[in-house]
């Protein structure tokens, strides 16, 4: 695959550096402008699909991948980001087939092996599953004597829908999957840090016999993942990891005093700058002072603007509006004075 452009071929590199530096978006226009140029590149459609991936638009990235393997068939690297493709758009069974491949042809990584395995550990355990079906939602639940658990967890979802769709003047769009797991299914499914107590991907994902199934704690944790379901409905890109999972954490129960706690006792909060980036190798105690820290930002952020000006912003992000830009307009304060605002 010999590059036909030298321009080309310098806005290739300059796609993977930006990718490569969390910058998704930059990438994504570079790989565009680099296939004007040299069209018939295989390498160029993957980085295209992977921007898009990681954007989160992956009708696109399915797209530019599937163009990649049209034009080099043996390209794996484009098999193995179709097959997270698939996953992620919840057809498990075509994640599967296409990481079989990839297995094949990687016969002797370790990581592709153990992905493999994992999915199909999933395929089965959800081919064994009930199904709750209810206004809003559709619960898995894998024996007769979890029908209560789910049962209960319908109820619970049914009441955060309306409190919590009321609050941002905003619906999901369709059903919302959710399964319910042992809590050694849900580790080894999800691969979720420790201190996890659920998890959401497009599929809400509970360890049931973990998570507690004590109502007030249920309650609060169903809240929260839901919250995630409609924020990422709004937002499919572009939001940072703090107010994702600050909106989440005040919309999952009245009180923030656990949050107020831990920040009082912390000597060094970060700043909401750098809670921009993924909470999930935080080690169990810094977690707990970023959602805390994430949880009264945000809570400041609807008090001070209302759930319809949030619902907005997100939208805003997800149509790929620059953050700080899109904060300034629909908040009418900048991101810089409302982040020093916070500052006791």
């Amino acid at each position: 695959m010999a590059q036909s452009s030298p321009k080309a071929a310098m806005l290739e590199q300059s796609a993977w550096a930006a990718l490569d530096a969390g910058k998704a978006q930059a990438a994504e226009q570079d790989f565009r402008d680099a296939i004007t140029l040299d069209p018939k590149n295989a390498r160029l459609h993957l980085g295209l699909g992977t921007a898009a991936f990681v954007l989160r638009r992956d009708a696109d990235a399915k797209t530019a991948l599937e163009q990649a393997l049209a034009l080099a068939p043996g390209l794996t690297r484009a098999r193995a980001q179709l097959a997270q493709v698939a996953k992620r758009q919840g057809d498990l069974p075509e994640a599967i087939r296409l990481y079989e491949v990839v297995a094949s042809e990687m016969p002797g990584d370790a990581g592709v092996r153990d992905t493999l395995e994992r999915w199909q550990r999933e395929a089965d355990l959800h081919g064994r599953m009930r199904l709750a079906v209810g206004d809003f939602f559709t619960v898995s639940f894998e024996g007769q004597e979890d029908a209560g658990m789910a049962a209960q967890a319908l109820d619970s979802l049914n009441r955060a829908y309306w409190r919590i769709c009321e609050i941002f003047g905003a619906f999901p769009p369709r059903s919302v999957p959710i399964v319910l797991y042992s809590g050694e299914q849900f580790r080894d499914i999800t691969r979720s840090p420790q201190w996890a107590a659920a998890a959401f991907d497009g599929i809400i994902r509970v360890p049931m016999r973990g998570a507690g199934e004590k109502g007030d704690d249920l309650d609060r944790v169903l809240a929260h993942e839901f919250a995630h379901a409609l924020i990422r409905s709004l937002a499919t890109r572009n939001l940072p990891t703090w107010l994702n999972e600050g909106l989440a954490s005040v919309l999952e129960s009245d009180s923030l005093g656990w949050a107020e706690d831990r920040v009082a006792k912390t000597a060094r909060v970060p700043s909401l700058t750098m809670l921009a980036g993924s909470f999930s190798k935080l080690s169990g105690a810094d977690a707990q002072v970023a959602y805390a820290a994430s949880a009264l930002a945000a809570r400041r952020l609807l008090d001070e603007a209302g759930g319809a000006a949030v619902a907005n912003l997100l939208r805003d992000l997800g149509e790929g509006v620059d953050f700080e830009a899109a904060f300034l307009h629909r908040i009418q304060k900048s991101f810089g004075d409302f982040q020093a605002s916070l500052q006791p």
